[in-house]
């Protein structure tokens, strides 16, 4: 997932698609759900792994989504002012993929997932904006190979195979190193050991 320049490369979407960007109307529509909330540059307003998720518009400011590996972080995607954040998770309950952060100061509009929930029942316009955008965004994480879980196996393993098709079969997120091919960890493609 990316904002036009900057994250993960889209595969199989168009930036309007997945990264939508909401009329002032809308943001007003939207703000009557949640509440506004002002941010330092650098804030982290979400974690990777929370339960109590959360939904925000952009209103001015920038946010940017990434995943923490180690001591390096994947940038996924940016959302400017009009912009906002979530994908199928907050419509499932599962736990944010991502940490979320401000780049610069932000205004942004901030609902709990319920409230997010009564807007999209109650305002087919934006709730069709926002369900196709979190489908959109899913797709995207499913092409890239990004997610919170990384699956070490071999494809020769059986339960390799296994819980690569659990994670496919659910539609969860996941990147993968084959241990047979991956020069790092002992052969390389031609089958040779380091």
């Amino acid at each position: 997932m990316t904002n036009a320049s900057r994250g993960l490369p889209l595969t199989h979407s168009r930036a309007e698609e997945v990264f939508p960007t909401l009329t002032p109307e809308q943001i007003r529509r939207v703000a009557v759900h949640g509440h506004t909330r002002a941010t330092q540059s650098g804030e982290v307003i979400v974690e990777q792994g929370e339960t109590a998720l959360r939904f925000f518009v952009v209103v001015s400011g920038e946010l940017e989504v990434v995943g923490p590996g180690g001591d390096t972080e994947t940038l996924v995607a940016v959302y400017g002012p009009g912009q906002f954040t979530g994908e199928v998770n907050m419509l499932s309950g599962r736990k944010a993929l991502f940490r979320i952060r401000t780049t610069k100061p932000c205004e942004l509009i901030e609902l709990d997932r319920q409230h997010m929930l009564v807007l999209v029942q109650t305002d087919a316009e934006i709730g069709e904006i926002l369900m196709r955008a979190f489908i959109f965004r899913r797709v995207e994480l499913l092409a890239a190979g990004v997610g919170d879980v990384v699956l070490v196996g071999s494809s020769n393993s059986a339960s390799t195979l296994r819980i690569q098709e659990f994670l496919v079969r659910n539609g969860h997120p996941y990147s993968y190193i084959d241990l047979e091919r991956d020069p790092v960890f002992g052969r390389d493609p031609a089958g040779r050991d380091h």
